[in-house]
């Protein structure tokens, strides 16, 4: 039981400890939820930190590492977090109570900011393996992505997709980061990651393994679009990392940038101004550029009203958070 306590307070102690973002990562700063060392999260979050205390005008971000999207709508929820990106599709879950967050019932306290960009459902196996399909992953050592993840989510469905399940492999819960050391030292045969590609922990294993990225059969991607909310196509054009000689075709979801409805409005929508404003110098998908439109479609979570305000600006309406929970949310052109 007491292993069980340490193991919940440990993303809790690690917030605690935090990453920070310099000088400025004091009492005030807004608590930025990301997620691993090795993903896009943590990447785009510390990143984003740099340039806003770059710019001097008072603002600053204390970036914090966690388990990843799950985690960060928990914490969140939970008032210790203030910002945080997470995936589209358990978002689309925590605000309907379902799977996971089936017992906290539906979320309130967070909304919508933007959607940044695409994850790519990556499975990452050995090249000389023999490991050509999903289906070929019965028997294997996989790690599936940390407790309380997204990742953990996708690789459930997409081995049920191909009709396994976690009994019928060796499943293993790592980071991104931890995944790629495994692999590295032939620990593991096999790791998921959702991440927008190019993703360091696999761009850094790739220059010292030869590895190749699973493609997903389109008529599995229909199917896992058709039961899941969230999911679309997604390719990974070749060459994204070292030895991938051809484009990858897997399925994908939006990263989300969601935030307390106790940030205030003005940091909010000061928030939302920069990160579209400085796009294209932040990491994300290079198949995707930020748009307007792509960061309000099919964002299955109301916006915060700082957020809004600068969509208004724009000429565009979004459903702003009312203070219950709600995955009707529409756009309009004025």
């Amino acid at each position: 039981m007491k292993a069980l306590k340490l193991l919940l307070l440990l993303p809790i102690i690690a917030l605690l400890v935090g990453c920070g973002g310099g000088e400025k990562s004091a009492s005030n700063a807004t608590r930025f939820g990301t997620g691993g060392t090795g993903g896009m999260y943590y990447a785009y979050g510390t990143e984003l930190a740099k340039m806003i205390d770059a710019e001097g005008k008072g603002h600053a971000l204390d970036v914090k590492m966690t388990a990843g999207s799950a985690a960060n709508l928990r914490l969140l929820r939970e008032k210790f977090l203030d910002l945080a990106i997470v995936q589209s599709d358990t978002l689309s879950n925590a605000i309907n109570g379902r799977g996971v967050f089936a017992a906290a019932g539906p979320g309130v306290g967070y909304a919508a900011v933007a959607g940044l960009y695409t994850e790519a459902c990556q499975i990452v196996v050995s090249k000389n393996s023999g490991i050509n399909n999903v289906s070929e992953l019965v028997g294997k050592r996989v790690s599936v992505g940390e407790r309380e993840s997204g990742v953990l989510q996708n690789a459930e469905q997409i081995l049920m997709a191909h009709g396994l399940t976690f009994e019928m492999i060796e499943t293993i819960y790592m980071s991104f980061t931890d995944s790629a050391t495994a692999m590295e030292k032939g620990q593991i045969d096999a790791f998921f990651i959702t991440a927008g590609a190019p993703t360091k922990a696999i761009a850094d294993l790739a220059t010292k393994k030869e590895i190749k990225i699973l493609s997903i059969d389109p008529d599995v991607q229909n199917n896992m679009m058709k039961l899941y909310k969230g999911y679309t196509r997604c390719t990974i054009p070749a060459n994204t990392y070292t030895g991938q000689n051809e484009d990858v075709q897997t399925i994908g979801v939006k990263a989300v940038l969601v935030a307390s409805t106790d940030l205030k409005d003005d940091e909010v929508t000061f928030l939302t101004e920069f990160i579209f404003k400085n796009a294209d110098k932040l990491p994300h998908n290079t198949t995707n550029k930020l748009t307007v439109d792509y960061a309000i479609q099919d964002i299955p979570a109301s916006f915060h009203a700082g957020a809004a305000k600068f969509y208004d600006m724009q000429g565009v309406k979004v459903n702003i958070y009312s203070g219950k929970s709600s995955e009707s949310v529409k756009a309009s052109q004025d």
